[in-house]
């Protein structure tokens, strides 16, 4: 496996020094630079050629704007966001201008290093936090919501992912040949294992797994 060159865009120094420790523990990982602004940013595009920039657009010195002009600079650099609680209208507005995955600040570094790996490959990674208050489309800040797998059985991923694109759970069943009683069986198991309620949770858990796309729900009715 190719090494993954990464640049860091923040000016807030503890963030980005955070992630150069966690950088510099991984092999696959290759720092190329850091940039504390987007000019700075831009400049180095000129330098250098990441497969990945993880870059906080909201701290100081960045912007919406800017990450317009960061991304016609970098076409080949996913871009992973990794940003403090934001409104809806913020991150949406981010996702539509190019970031590709978006966490927050909270995320262990567990979760960081599995978007780095996602995001290098073109899949969305989109923290449970994230993805809850986007799919809420009356909130305004994103709410407690934990962002943790779970043990989830292949057949149980089939079923989320069925459930999530908005089949019912006899059309589930005549997918998979089984019985409606089988599918509603496994259902109320899948629905314990993630401690939802409805079927908004199993959503959440097929968007953060990448089961299916965020796009479906956030951009499906967008001019």
């Amino acid at each position: 496996m190719e090494k993954i060159k990464i640049t860091i865009a923040d000016s807030h120094f503890l963030s980005r020094k955070g992630l150069v420790v966690l950088l510099n523990e991984n092999a696959d990982f290759v720092l190329l630079a850091e940039a504390l602004s987007t000019s700075d940013l831009i400049n180095q595009s000129k330098f250098y050629k990441p497969d990945l920039i993880i870059i906080d657009y909201t701290s100081v010195n960045y912007s919406l704007e800017g990450l317009q002009q960061i991304v016609k600079n970098y076409p080949k650099a996913k871009l992973l966001a990794i940003t403090q609680l934001q409104s809806n209208e913020i991150i949406s507005k981010g996702l539509k201008i190019g970031i590709t995955s978006h966490l927050l600040k909270d995320c262990d570094q567990d979760e960081i290093i599995e978007a780095i790996y996602k995001t290098t490959k073109g899949e969305k990674f989109i923290c449970g936090k994230i993805a809850n208050a986007l799919l809420n489309e009356k909130s305004t800040t994103i709410p407690e919501y934990s962002c943790q797998g779970m043990n989830i059985s292949d057949r149980e991923m089939e079923i989320i992912t069925l459930i999530a694109e908005g089949y019912s759970n006899k059309e589930v069943a005549d997918k998979l040949f089984l019985s409606t009683h089988t599918v509603t069986t496994h259902r109320k198991n899948i629905m314990n294992k993630l401690g939802v309620n409805n079927t908004a949770g199993l959503v959440l858990f097929a968007v953060r797994e990448n089961l299916v796309s965020p796009n479906h729900f956030l951009f499906s009715s967008s001019n």
